[in-house]
């Protein structure tokens, strides 16, 4: 029995699951490290922790699998998209690894906004400080001497390729997060480049998604792999969620909510809305995925239970999530904008903090926890919006993700949505997109569409037609209520 080890190399963790050609998982394993946060508005890794996870994860996956009598037929990678890291000469971290959550480049963000639009169009990745082009452009002018002494500048993908077959390469799925690359081309944008100060020399060669690569034996050693066991270079987590779950089919959207959030269509050719509200990046030849991401998904749950509910425990979240269930949908009038970090999609610079809107007496800390969660599902239902406004059909909607525990949130989220959601069995999304794209490779099974057929949906959830109703009149409260945050929010100018 053949198993591939599908490797989610995350912000918080890493997870390896290895699945034969039916879907079946046959062993998994998952090692988390530290999100450093030195400084309001920094989101760092170690470099050396992450590559650390990775190998202990596979390692992990691979006994598993053994135990149950597979071979590991190769090794394939999803990684978190976004991130920034500067090596020396002798490839030696000079910087932490800058993750998708740092916003330190916020104001070269909304500079590079202004002053290039045409790079979200052509790159399809917004510029929002998430992104690696404001990042450098952050480098340049706050840590010139980091910035000048850099030999190359890599991400989560790289850091790992290199840390298992000895060199970096990057897949043209996860670069086009970096809005650096081209999405007709699939090769670096020059004038991207131009305005980020570097030339393509200082970033990692562009390859396919199925590209292969020989394991350091060493490695092979040390993860318990047979020697020749080939690394699948992959993609980006994002894109390889939607494969995951098997929303390939045209109108068949994926959502996920786990730390953030999103909402993701495959489409057969690449491109942004006019409003320049949705990111477009690329899967594989000939795929690519629209759609938008919010920074505030789990952790305001997260930040609810510590901030409201602390009695409860620290790891209590089902137990804060069920606070909400005698609260009525629309929580007695009561709104929050749940943007605890600055929020990405659609409007890709929406405040940096949220309010409660609409607070009395009445209101209880049920209300105060279900207002917060429906906030989350609001926000992702502009995004919906957005979809649709683009000309994009949604029919149906596949989601993963650690809030599908909540039967609460799961029929929160459907309401809100107002579309019929199904639910897959297993939850490793990403995990389980990598392990096809190294499936086909390898020539286990034919192509990626197979993943609609062996994608389990355990359950599929209505919209119940009057909380529905509520929510469709709540949410133009919603995004007048945010435009008039983020209006209180701007600059003071005097007149």
């Amino acid at each position: 029995m053949n198993v591939v080890i599908g490797v989610d190399a995350g912000t918080t963790a890493t997870k390896a699951v290895a699945f034969d050609a039916e879907g079946r998982t046959r062993g998994a394993a998952e090692v988390a490290y530290p999100l450093l946060e030195p400084a309001p508005g920094r989101a760092e890794q170690e470099p050396g922790a992450v590559v650390d996870g990775a190998l202990r994860a596979i390692a992990g996956a691979a006994t598993a699998a053994r135990r149950q009598g597979a071979r590991v037929a190769g090794v394939s990678l999803s990684a978190a998209m976004h991130g920034l890291l500067a090596l020396d000469d002798d490839g030696r971290p000079l910087t932490r690894l800058v993750t998708w959550g740092d916003m330190r480049a916020t104001a070269q963000a909304q500079r590079l906004r202004a002053e290039h639009p045409e790079l979200h169009d052509r790159t399809g990745t917004p510029l929002h400080p998430m992104a690696p082009l404001p990042k450098l452009a952050w480098f340049a002018e706050r840590e010139p001497a980091t910035f000048a002494a850099a030999r190359r500048w890599v991400g989560v993908k790289e850091l790992v390729v290199a840390g298992l077959a000895g060199e970096p390469a990057l897949d043209h799925s996860t670069a086009s997060g970096t809005g650096l690359m081209n999405l007709e081309t699939s090769d670096w944008d020059p004038e991207a480049l131009a305005v980020a100060g570097i030339g393509p020399d200082k970033l990692a060669p562009l390859v396919s998604e199925t590209e292969r690569r020989d394991l350091r034996p060493e490695v092979a050693a040390q993860l318990g792999l047979e020697p020749g066991v080939p690394l699948v270079v992959g993609g980006g987590d994002g894109p390889l969620a939607s494969l995951g779950v098997g929303a390939v089919e045209p109108g068949v959207a994926a959502c996920s909510i786990g730390t953030s959030g999103a909402l993701r269509l495959v489409v057969d050719r690449p491109g942004v809305d006019r409003a320049r509200s949705l990111f477009c990046y690329a899967l594989t030849s000939g795929r690519w995925v629209v759609g938008g991401a919010i920074s505030n998904g789990g952790v305001v749950l997260q930040w609810a239970g510590d901030a409201l509910a602390p009695d409860l425990g620290e790891h209590a979240l089902a137990q804060v999530a069920a606070l909400a269930g005698d609260v009525p949908p629309g929580s007695d009038g009561l709104l929050m904008l749940p943007y605890l970090l600055s929020e990405r999609a659609p409007l890709w610079g929406p405040p940096e903090s949220g309010a409660y809107v609409g607070l009395t007496r009445h209101h209880r800390r049920g209300h105060l926890v279900r207002a917060a969660l429906e906030g989350v599902c609001l926000q992702l239902a502009l995004v919906l919006d957005s979809l649709r406004d683009a000309g994009h059909e949604v029919r149906e909607i596949r989601a993963t993700g650690g809030f599908a525990r909540s039967p609460l949130w799961r029929q929160m989220l459907v309401d809100v949505l107002g579309v019929p959601v199904g639910f897959a069995r297993a939850r490793e999304g990403s995990a389980f997109g990598a392990a096809l794209v190294g499936m086909q490779a390898l020539g286990l099974v034919e192509d990626l569409d197979v993943a609609a057929r062996l994608v389990t949906i355990d359950d599929v959830v209505v919209p119940d037609p009057a909380a529905a109703a509520v929510y469709a009149g709540l949410r133009p409260r919603f995004i007048a209520v945010a435009d008039a945050l983020r209006r209180a929010l701007a600059p003071y100018q005097p007149t």
